[in-house]
């Protein structure tokens, strides 16, 4: 399987079919059993991971807390504000997962990366001082981009009506998520170029000794 294949399968699986599934079986159960449904399929993924490769995996267990996270909102139920702002609690919550895991050895970001990029020496990378800078930066911006969109989106919730939210709501989502990804994208690519000159310098002082 070409990594291009693996990606685009990895999204399917824990992001497309359990939402797709969830939208149309929303059509024949209540939400709160369609999205039941929906959530095993993450679920049994990350088993599958964890019993082939005895660690659990990081993307997959983040869809799989957003997926859980939703059902007991959707479960808890609430008034109509409640519910505007139930995504923005979810995006807030990932965001707080993002800072949070600044406090382990390696943050999320770090494997996230490691699921998508494949490279067998992007795990080795992790030696060099700069390349640990790198990964919990861009950790470090996803967590507070992510909190930024549930708090500008909550205080929308409160500032306007339930028609004029609708109607801003997901341009300011798409407006956060893909600010954070355009700055990835640019910022991967200044980084790499540097690590790669740091990787020179040092293979050449080795060279001299």
């Amino acid at each position: 399987m070409s990594k291009r294949q693996y990606i685009i399968l990895t999204l399917l699986i824990n992001g497309i079919i359990p939402w797709a599934l969830y939208v149309w079986l929303s059509n024949y159960m209540t939400s709160i059993a369609a999205l039941s449904v929906a959530t095993m399929v993450p679920l049994v993924d990350n088993l599958v991971h964890l019993i082939k490769h005895r660690k659990l995996d990081a993307f997959g267990s983040l869809m799989l807390f957003t997926f859980i996270l939703t059902l007991v909102l959707v479960a808890l139920g609430g008034s109509e504000k409640v519910l505007l702002i139930r995504e923005s609690l979810i995006t807030g919550s990932v965001g707080l997962v993002f800072l949070g895991s600044l406090l382990f050895h390696r943050p999320l970001m770090f494997y996230l990366a490691k699921r998508f990029i494949g490279n067998p020496d992007f795990v080795h990378n992790w030696q060099y001082e700069y390349f640990r800078y790198v990964m919990r930066l861009m950790t470090f911006v996803w967590g507070v981009i992510l909190l930024l969109e549930a708090a500008v989106r909550t205080t929308m919730v409160f500032q306007l009506t339930t028609a004029e939210f609708l109607a801003l709501s997901n341009l300011v989502l798409y407006g956060f998520i893909g600010a954070a990804i355009a700055w990835t994208v640019i910022y991967r690519k200044h980084s790499a170029k540097r690590l790669n000159e740091i990787k020179r310098n040092i293979e050449l002082k080795g060279s001299l000794i």
